[in-house]
């Protein structure tokens, strides 16, 4: 899961001046928090956070099919 995320904000941005921390919360529960630089922010996040929103879905997809929960938040470096 850590991979595809780092695969999709990698192509969003353009950059690899990123983080993705990933913490278990629980049996099958996930939390990933991406860190990246203020310069970023508005790339990952997307005008109303759309962006994000995508990111979320499509991990989503992932999580549904491998029977886990997911959790993504972007904080700022």
């Amino acid at each position: 899961m850590t991979d595809l995320i780092k695969y999709i904000i990698k192509n969003i941005t353009g950059s690899e001046d990123f983080e993705v921390v990933e913490n278990e919360i629980g049996e099958g529960r996930m939390e990933y928090v991406v860190k990246v630089p203020k310069e970023l922010m508005g790339i990952v996040i997307g005008k109303g956070g759309s962006i994000v929103k995508s990111i979320r879905n499509i991990v989503k997809v992932k999580a549904t099919i491998e029977k886990k929960s997911v959790n993504i938040f972007v904080e700022e470096r």
